[in-house]
């Protein structure tokens, strides 16, 4: 054997393989930098995605309540929920649960397998308890935002779900005393987490559950044999005015529950929720979240900037929620020489703006943010799971074919997608701003509102770019560059987001046109620097033989709105402007702002130090674009 020869080749064979493995190697940090966390990324996603798969070929689905009486099981004395100091294991909330259950078992005209019962509670652990207690019975639930204090738009809320049923936190009771009249003539059953109560038809509930048993009710009372079941209710801002109910199924809880996960987190981690838990983003993703991976949240009852840090501190968290609104409530507080002493790794949420972005990685180290896009009912997810600063996702060749979503081209003026000339949408090109569609499919069901299939079917456009395709329309103007990453631009019709919430314009328009000197209203959002979202600005005009009354506007939009539906400007108008179609125009007053120097409309900002509307002057204008005066 010539050996030579022999150590020839292989040498030959070992340089070429090394050679070509570093070609590969340049190729895709230059070609494809994110192929590997792409990869790992994914393979979560289809990990997750086939078990969720596998529930519909058995008989009995494992919902997000059956893996926390799992885990309940397996870790029972480890830390749930941290909540105002207190803390409560895996197995106190369960038996907890289980009381509150049994209470309710106990009761004749108590809530039965399939009903509906409404939640108007702060952040508290007796709301995980609740909500889980009530799921055991077979119940689904409508998490009811306590913002929400008007009587239609409660009333509104318990037709939408089915609710004949309304369990009351201990400190929100004095909330609804108007409205307590009207919910009893309704037929509501009102229960109170409150021990003593002197209206003598609203029940109590804690002394019950004191004598109630803690032993678990009979599964079959929860089992779930479908994924596409109605577990929540969990009520959006809707554009026709009043709020939307949308239909949560155990599908989109699981979904949800594993984003954490998703992400990199770990059941070591300590999760910190300083979000209302009435909204999808703490309870779905917060509150199951933390159930999948069998970690432990601090549950805050209302978010505090200046306490923020000390609680990481205090707790050791690893993980916190947020929203955009929050992180520059944490950039504009001062500087200590502690808040870089935590050991927090990881934000999860959605609307943080590239310059708060960068100011709160400076300030408060190496954080890795992750951004989450979706809509509460929305059928589509995008996850900025490589932590690319300003954008809300990414999606690659592998995820399109999981789930069908298209940018096409928006007519702002016209308020509508563009057609060609055989009457179907036209997609963007690479970098350009379109109207976010996402494709109604098995894999991406759109489970609707409940109450109203003509709110459902707004929501969808039909034959987009085939005849018979159904798509979810999102509301959102978003981008997607080369690299396949995907930045949220604005909203369009008739809802904009303000301090973390969404405003639906109708409502206030319906509610501000109420008002006597008010003859027509234009309810939209305005840009205010260093802010979140938009500002909300009622463009009106004033009936003839009346003047405008800035204390009278104020006194009623602080009985009838909540404090983030408000308008924070008001445009005095002679002729209110519409669109060819008789719509009333908004992009152009979306466009001209409030600043008094360039708008020679009467403009008003509210002051609720003076208890009104006041003119709106230079002085006060600069003041606002400062940032010196509070919004």
């Amino acid at each position: 054997m010539d050996w030579s020869r022999f150590w020839f080749w292989s040498w030959s064979w070992f340089w070429s393989l090394a050679a070509g493995l570093l070609v590969a190697h340049v190729l895709q940090r230059s070609c494809f930098p994110f192929f590997w966390k792409d990869l790992l990324f994914l393979s979560k996603v289809i990990r997750y995605g086939a078990r969720l798969e596998l529930f519909k070929l058995t008989a009995r689905v494992q919902t997000v309540l059956d893996r926390f009486v799992d885990q309940a099981q397996r870790i029972p004395d480890k830390p749930f929920i941290i909540c105002e100091g207190s803390v409560h294991s895996y197995r106190d909330v369960d038996l907890r649960s289980n009381r509150l259950a049994n209470a309710f078992l106990q009761q004749q005209r108590g809530p039965q397998r399939g009903s509906c019962v409404a939640l108007f509670m702060s952040n508290e652990a007796d709301f995980v308890s609740a909500w889980f207690g009530l799921a055991k019975l077979g119940c689904s639930v409508a998490f009811l935002n306590i913002n929400i204090r008007s009587k239609k738009s409660l009333l509104h809320c318990f037709d939408c779900c089915g609710a004949r049923t309304l369990l009351i936190g201990s400190d929100l009771l004095e909330c609804l005393d108007g409205v307590l009249p009207s919910l009893l003539e309704n037929n509501i059953q009102v229960w109170t987490m409150r021990s003593h109560c002197e209206h003598p038809q609203v029940h109590t509930l804690p002394d019950r559950i004191a004598a109630a048993s803690d032993q678990p009710v009979p599964a079959d009372l929860r089992a779930a044999s479908s994924l596409k079941t109605p577990t929540l209710y969990i009520f959006t801002s809707g554009t026709t005015g009043l709020p939307k109910a949308a239909v949560i199924t155990h599908l989109q809880s699981l979904k949800a529950a594993g984003g954490f996960w998703a992400f990199g987190a770990t059941e070591r981690d300590v999760i910190y929720i300083p979000l209302p838990l009435y909204h999808s983003a703490a309870s779905l993703i917060g509150i199951g979240g933390t159930i999948e991976l069998g970690a432990t949240c601090i549950l805050k009852k209302k978010f505090s900037a200046s306490q923020f840090w000390t609680d990481c501190r205090k707790y050791e968290v690893t993980i916190f929620q947020y929203i955009g609104e929050l992180c520059r409530y944490l950039c504009n507080q001062p500087k200590t020489e502690m808040e870089r002493d935590h050991r927090v790794r990881m934000g999860v949420g959605n609307g943080l703006r590239q310059d708060v972005w960068r100011e709160f990685l400076s300030r408060f180290g190496d954080i890795k943010m992750c951004e989450v896009y979706g809509s509460t009912e929305g059928n589509l997810c995008f996850m900025n799971h490589v932590g690319r600063i300003g954008v809300v996702g990414r999606s690659n060749f592998f995820y399109r074919l999981l789930f069908k979503y298209d940018l096409v081209k928006y007519d702002m003026v016209k308020d509508e997608p563009v057609k060609d000339p055989q009457g179907f949408c036209q997609r963007v090109k690479q970098g350009e701003t379109g109207l976010l569609l996402a494709k109604v499919s098995a894999l991406s069901p759109f489970f609707g509102y409940a109450g109203n299939k003509q709110l459902t079917e707004k929501k969808l456009l039909k034959n987009v770019f085939v005849k018979g395709d159904v798509y979810f329309n999102t509301g959102d103007l978003m981008a997607e560059d080369q690299d396949g990453f995907i930045c949220f631009r604005d909203r369009v019709g008739d809802t904009f987001r303000w301090k973390g919430e969404n405003v639906a314009t109708t409502e206030v328009t319906e509610i501000l046109g109420q008002v006597d000197f008010i003859q027509e209203v234009n309810v939209f959002g305005v840009e205010v620097p260093g802010h979140e979202g938009r500002a909300g600005m009622a463009a009106l005009t004033v009936r003839p033989q009346l003047t405008f009354d800035g204390h009278k506007l104020l006194e009623h939009a602080l009985r009838d709105l909540p404090p983030y539906a408000r308008p924070l400007f008001v445009r005095i108008q002679e002729v209110m402007e519409m669109t060819s179609t008789f719509k009333q125009q908004k992009f152009q007053l979306v466009q001209s702002g409030f600043n008094p120097s360039t708008i020679s409309d009467p403009l008003y900002v509210l002051d609720y130090q003076q208890n009104s509307y006041i003119p709106l002057t230079e002085q006060i204008y600069q003041s606002i674009i400062c940032g010196e005066r509070k919004l």
